[in-house]
């Protein structure tokens, strides 16, 4: 992710909906979410619920700790559903699929492939032993092999499905598509789809929302457009997450026209934007460095009733790079009206504080985020050792290097900064600054 956009990447959509995927398993909870306690409804409650279930003798069924397992991995409170499910295993309570692909949806999203494969390495043998999953077992399993990254046995599992008796439903179809562009086989995907409505089964909105944002993701934006056309000739309504789906791939594309265009259709379609939308279109003008009508955008949001996030303000401060005071305005509004900054917001802040020599006000802004329990990036580093070496301020760079480094905030490496007529710390190669650590 370079600088220049930092908090947004060309390259990759930096959309932060929460997409009408993993089906599944959403599938599985939405049906038990009419019956979960009222208790539930915040991660101590459930906690405590939990802990009242493991206390009963004796213990309930696994389908109550499914329940409230279920409910906090849908908080996000993935590293407590992790701990309370090792918890009710060490009291004997036996794992059942939906159990287990609870596990691999909260090491997936943590990020820890190696337990997932573990979990998942579990439901594999109870498919080799020879249990028998009914359709919505077998969505799970196809679910839990998709988020372990398994998409292409997920695939060779259908066939297993349908020798069972059981015909492979939309939303095991989905979830493949889906788990397939996220892979970057959108041809596979896309042939997958065309398999599907041989077999008689129609992609519905999920479907196509997975196959736009594969594309888009790809730099496909004209086979993206191509397919929402397609959608509104099968009577297919585009929701908004679609709709923002290319807006904001057109923005990245910098064809500001179009995503202009996709955003008059999505409100003729009578689909309201939302915050994430608005921040694409943000992005896309400052992209092309037009930051006043970025500024419009922002104050159409709020007169539409939206509160803007912190991503909304990381994209004013970013295109206010090059006008400090108007940057230095809008951080001190986030700071104002309470909003928790991230690491972008500090960053973008920093940059534009160096790039007008201000690097001591930059330093001290440093501080001021590690105070607030927000420790700096690469980018923040980089940032910061740039802006010391074009003050020529060599010794003060070293140190500060050195210090992040002890810190373990750099890792130990020769770093080549940039271009400079004089020699600065180590050696001089090309023309390049060189520091050796």
């Amino acid at each position: 992710m370079s600088f220049s956009r930092y908090a947004f990447s060309k390259s990759r959509l930096f959309l932060v909906h929460s997409p009408p995927f993993s089906f599944a398993f959403n599938l599985i909870f939405s049906s038990h979410s009419h019956s979960l306690p009222n208790s539930t409804n915040n991660i101590h409650d459930a906690v405590s619920s939990f802990n009242r279930l493991l206390l009963m003798r004796p213990l309930p069924s696994v389908v109550q700790f499914n329940k409230i397992l279920g409910a906090i991995v849908k908080m996000k409170q993935y590293r407590t559903a992790i701990s309370l499910s090792s918890r009710a295993q060490s009291k004997s309570i036996t794992p059942s699929l939906v159990f287990l692909s609870i596990l691999i949806n909260s090491y997936s999203h943590l990020g820890q492939m190696y337990f997932a494969f573990s979990v998942l390495g579990k439901i594999l043998k109870m498919v080799a032993k020879g249990f028998l999953f009914n359709e919505v077992s077998y969505g799970t399993l196809v679910n839990g092999l998709c988020k372990a990254g398994k998409t292409r046995i997920a695939i060779d599992v259908l066939p297993r499905i349908e020798r069972q008796g059981i015909k492979p439903n939309i939303v095991m179809y989905n979830t493949i598509i889906d788990g397939l562009c996220k892979d970057g086989l959108i041809t596979e995907a896309r042939d997958l789809c065309s398999e599907m409505i041989e077999l008689g089964i129609f992609p519905n909105i999920v479907t196509y929302s997975s196959l736009v944002h594969g594309f888009c993701s790809m730099g496909g934006w004209k086979e993206a457009y191509e397919l929402l056309n397609e959608m509104f000739g099968k009577d297919i309504n585009p929701n908004v997450y679609t709709f923002t789906i290319l807006v904001d791939a057109f923005c990245k594309e910098g064809r500001i026209i179009e995503a202009q265009a996709v955003f008059a259709t999505m409100m003729k379609c009578d689909k309201k934007p939302d915050v994430v939308t608005f921040n694409a279109l943000m992005d896309g003008y400052c992209l092309r460095n037009n930051v006043d009508v970025s500024r419009e955008v922002f104050n159409k949001m709020v007169k539409n009733g939206l509160a803007p996030d912190v991503i909304s303000y990381n994209i004013l401060i970013n295109g206010y790079c090059g006008r400090l005071n108007y940057a230095r305005q809008v951080f001190q509004q986030l700071l104002m009206e309470g909003y928790r900054l991230n690491v972008q917001s500090y960053t973008c802040m920093i940059s534009g504080l160096c790039k007008e020599g201000f690097v001591d006000e930059a330093m001290a802004l440093l501080s001021n985020m590690e105070e607030n329990g927000c420790l700096p990036n690469l980018v923040t580093i980089e940032t910061i050792l740039r802006g010391l070496l074009e003050k020529n301020d060599n010794d003060k760079a070293k140190k500060f290097l050195l210090e992040m480094t002890d810190r373990g905030l750099f890792r130990r490496m020769t770093f080549v900064l940039f271009r400079t007529p004089e020699p600065m710390i180590s050696k001089v190669e090309n023309t390049c600054v060189v520091i050796s650590l």
